[in-house]
């Protein structure tokens, strides 16, 4: 099927008139067409849009077939091309840009035709024939892109969502591991970037952790918002064309077919004109991003330097980091993390524009919401097993340099407040600045504290305990 001869060309007509088509191709005239009318991202569809509106054109065809509206060669052979494409075969035929005009009806009739020619196939035929499998009057049966196209984009977006979640659930789990394993050592705790008080490096991992917690409940949260799906409700929701039964039984089928707990939305002509349900699920996106930032870069500060900057951790060695400065180590997967959230919220921006723009009873900027939210699942996927097993995992704690921070710091003396009283510990924070001496050894030289209290004080319990006894 692939390395079709593209050079000949066979012609098909559509209402405008004729069209060369490549002559082994497995698309049509309506895909040719799109083809020279959009070349904007330069890429097609995403994959896993694909798959989801193959399955949404299977449940179709089952549909119709249950009430007689296909006859059984013609929809076995419909339900046979539509599986080739949900198990990723025939899918160098599916080429229509990411980004095309008529609310995603390129890729429709993209899937329409390769869908037909393939079943036409199937049943002796010949490419561009459709003497028994067309693809509107058989494939796109009782349908319209109105509905089938948002459909898929809410398959696929499950879909996906399930893996990030399950991406989300591996990171978290690293963080809880480096939480045990760095629960007895003590660091500077840091606000506006200056110590405030010690803390320990478990802690740190387990409130990084948290966040992810919080992360991951979202996007489970979230899934619920896309099970409900406008199939069947044709152009504008109203199922015009479309057999009562067939409206009442399709979904029923998509959902035999994804295993989905998906359902047919109640008011379609609501489901089909507004996509506020997508804003809705990119903002926790974002929110995921936004934490997947700034604790990346947490990491990336904490391990600067190391001499110069904070250097109390020790990130996994990766790759090289300068063609220029041997032996220079750079926190690239933090880098590649951070830019990979930027991405998520760079494309919550455009999905939240392209949402607002729908007019009256469609949203024609569609595509532009799938391709920006299927690549924020996917990439944000990606970053959290990327940071979990080539960041997190291989984290090393520079022990002796965070007490050497912490003994150091004249912020200790925070945790001296409650035995010694502000005006006090203010004293001997001014004069551990001022002297460059460490305040254990001014609190016992002035005989404000005996050693064992002072131990008790300072251990990591005490310090890092919920109030103070």
């Amino acid at each position: 099927m692939a390395g079709a001869r593209e050079s000949a060309a066979r012609i098909e007509t559509d209402p405008l008139g004729d069209f060369p088509v490549p002559i082994d191709a497995y698309y049509g005239i309506h895909t040719a067409r799109a083809l020279a009318n959009f070349d904007l991202l330069g890429r097609p569809c995403h994959p896993e849009l694909i798959r989801a509106l193959a399955q949404v054109k299977l449940a179709c065809a089952r549909t119709n077939a249950e009430l007689g509206f296909l006859p059984a060669e013609e929809a076995d052979a419909i339900l046979a091309a539509c599986r080739e494409i949900v198990a990723g075969r025939l899918h160098e035929w599916i080429r229509v840009d990411a980004l095309q005009g008529g609310a995603g009806t390129s890729l429709n009739m993209n899937l329409n035709e390769v869908i037909a020619n393939r079943a036409e196939e199937l049943l002796g035929g010949s490419l561009g024939q459709y003497r028994r499998v067309h693809p509107i009057h058989q494939v796109n049966l009782h349908q319209s892109t109105n509905d089938v196209f948002p459909t898929a984009l809410k398959v696929a977006a499950l879909v996906a969502l399930e893996r990030l979640e399950q991406g989300i659930a591996r990171l978290q789990s690293a963080f809880q591991t480096q939480e045990h394993a760095c629960e007895g050592i003590v660091k500077m705790g840091r606000t506006q970037l200056q110590d405030a008080c010690p803390m320990t490096v478990g802690a740190a991992f387990g409130a990084w952790s948290e966040a992810f917690a919080r992360d991951r409940w979202r996007v489970f949260k979230c899934r619920e918002r896309l099970r409900v799906v406008n199939l069947g409700g044709t152009a504008i929701g109203t199922g015009l064309t479309a057999p009562r039964d067939y409206i009442f039984r399709v979904t029923d089928r998509l959902r035999e077919e994804t295993r989905l707990n998906l359902a047919r939305a109640e008011n379609l002509l609501d489901a089909t004109q507004n996509a506020d349900v997508y804003v809705e699920v990119s903002g926790i996106l974002k929110a995921h991003a936004v934490n997947l930032y700034k604790i990346s870069s947490d990491l990336r500060l904490l391990a600067s330097g190391p001499r110069a900057g904070l250097g109390e951790l020790r990130l996994p060695p990766v790759q090289a980091g300068s063609s220029i400065m041997p032996g220079k180590v750079n926190p690239v997967i933090c880098e590649a993390v951070g830019q990979a959230a930027m991405t998520a919220i760079g494309n919550d921006a455009m999905i939240t524009q392209a949402c607002q723009s729908g007019q009256l009873e469609l949203n024609a900027f569609l595509p532009l919401v799938a391709n920006a939210l299927l690549e924020s699942l996917a990439v944000l996927e990606r970053a959290c097993l990327t940071l979990a097993e080539r960041c997190v995992a291989g984290i090393e704690v520079n022990v002796e340099h965070c007490r050497d921070q912490v003994e150091g710091s004249w912020a200790l003396v925070t945790a001296l407040v409650p035995a010694l009283g502000y005006e006090t510990a203010s004293r001997i924070a001014k004069q551990a600045a001022a002297s460059n001496r460490r305040v254990r050894d001014l609190v016992l030289e002035q005989g404000l504290l005996d050693a064992p209290t002072l131990d008790r004080l300072l251990s990591p319990a005490a310090m890092t305990a919920l109030g103070f006894r």
